[in-house]
């Protein structure tokens, strides 16, 4: 049977009832990070380049925490309020995943804090 693992990372909302990330048989299951500053709990200004860079930032650590890596990530789900924006997304996305990036979706969407522009979950190989 396979273990389950709470990753605490210090990048989750502190008032939301979820985890930054699970880690169960050999994975890494993330919930979606939006560009929030982890101090501050505010999203960065800017709009969708730094939001994006900041979500990547957010999961980065939480992979860190959970002893994994962007080099691992084998799935990923980006969502998105507007399609104008998936071309700045990609932009910085590039940046994360220049070699061989993973599986990924990407759906467009209403996203539940005011002003967030981009959310983004990844599945990580463990180790």
């Amino acid at each position: 049977m396979a273990t389950r693992e709470i990753v605490r990372s210090g990048t989750a909302p502190k008032d939301l009832p979820l985890s930054p990330a699970v880690k169960s048989g050999g994975l890494i299951y993330t919930s979606g990070m939006l560009g929030t500053d982890p101090e501050t709990g505010r999203l960065v200004e800017g709009g969708i380049g730094p939001q994006t860079r900041q979500a990547l930032e957010n999961l980065e650590r939480t992979l860190e925490a959970a002893g994994s890596g962007l080099d691992k990530v084998v799935k990923a789900t980006v969502f998105i309020t507007d399609t104008a924006n998936f071309q700045g997304m990609n932009e910085v996305y590039r940046q994360y995943f220049p070699v061989d990036p993973p599986a990924r979706s990407t759906v467009r969407c209403d996203l539940v804090l005011p002003g967030a522009l981009v959310e983004i979950e990844l599945v990580a190989v463990a180790g």
